[in-house]
């Protein structure tokens, strides 16, 4: 007789595409993460002293970064062997599963360097392309965003409370609050600048973190009511898109393949919002690919 209480094998484990699993593995990485973050940083006397830069002289990385996706890609090769991966710093591998592990070690390092509290680990599991769970933990405050699909998302704060995480309810586009951000390519910024002008009048406010993946958790957490931004990679928005959908929001996304130089647009909105939303994002021109 099969005990259905009893902990999965090890071998099972590692071979299993259930998103609930993949969302709890996350969680594990994600805190171990978080803890190699704040030892780099009681160790670290100047931080902006690590930095190299890479799409351009805004687009910054930091040696924490680099150590953050050497730790993740070491656990994934540990705790899930043959599973693949897509890091930001430069970390890939083909699965031989169905699973690949999108991973951002840190999603706003420009907060990072800065002492702005909004920057985050966030680690996405995709079964053949689709990310399935996410994870999102505010290094800065210790809030971990989590979800699995079918499963619903939730939020822990720093001292390990949990509650379920809803979009709002709003369903007027001039009541709506609305996140943002803005390419490393000054061109670029430009024209989402003069998109933004045409956006600004038509609903509550603008909103601009400096992390889509924590964009998306905030949106997820009822804190903002839509988001869009163009010029994403797939480890950008992978997780949070799981952690939004799970909260009631409607997400539209490219591919996981995605990259910045696509500068293709996503966008999310809660759900008695998403109808109007999408159709402001044409009116106002965000829909255009911006090339």
């Amino acid at each position: 007789m099969t005990d259905i209480n009893a902990a999965p094998e090890a071998g099972e484990k590692r071979r299993t595409t259930d998103p609930r699993a993949l969302r709890d593995t996350a969680i594990g990485w994600a805190r171990r993460a978080h803890r190699l973050i704040l030892d780099e940083l009681s160790r670290i006397d100047d931080l902006s002293a690590s930095v190299t830069l890479k799409s351009s002289e805004v687009d910054p990385v930091t040696v924490v970064d680099r150590a953050v996706e050497e730790l993740l890609t070491t656990l994934i090769e540990e705790e899930r062997p043959g599973d693949g991966l897509i890091g930001e710093e430069g970390a890939h591998r083909e699965s031989s599963t169905s699973v690949h592990w999108v991973v951002d070690p840190i999603d706003g390092t420009v907060n990072f360097l800065y002492g702005v509290p909004v920057y985050a680990v966030s680690i996405a599991a995709a079964v053949d392309g689709a990310p399935v769970a996410g994870v999102v933990l505010n290094a800065a405050t210790g809030e971990l965003y989590s979800a699995a699909t079918g499963h619903g998302a939730f939020v822990t704060d720093g001292d390990g409370r949990s509650h379920r995480l809803r979009c709002n309810e709003v369903g007027e586009t001039g009541l709506a609050l609305v996140a943002t951000g803005f390419s490393y390519d000054s061109g670029l910024r430009g024209r989402q600048a003069e998109i933004l002008t045409r956006m600004l009048p038509r609903v509550r406010d603008i909103r601009r973190m400096g992390s889509a993946a924590l964009d998306l958790c905030q949106l997820a957490a009822g804190r903002v009511d839509a988001y869009y931004e163009h010029a994403l990679n797939g480890w950008d928005f992978a997780a949070g898109a799981v952690i939004a959908r799970e909260a009631g929001a409607r997400v539209v996304t490219p591919d996981l393949d995605s990259r910045s130089a696509d500068r293709d647009l996503i966008w999310a909105a809660a759900g008695p919002l998403a109808d109007d939303f999408g159709a402001l994002l044409e009116q106002c021109g965000v829909t255009d690919v911006v090339r």
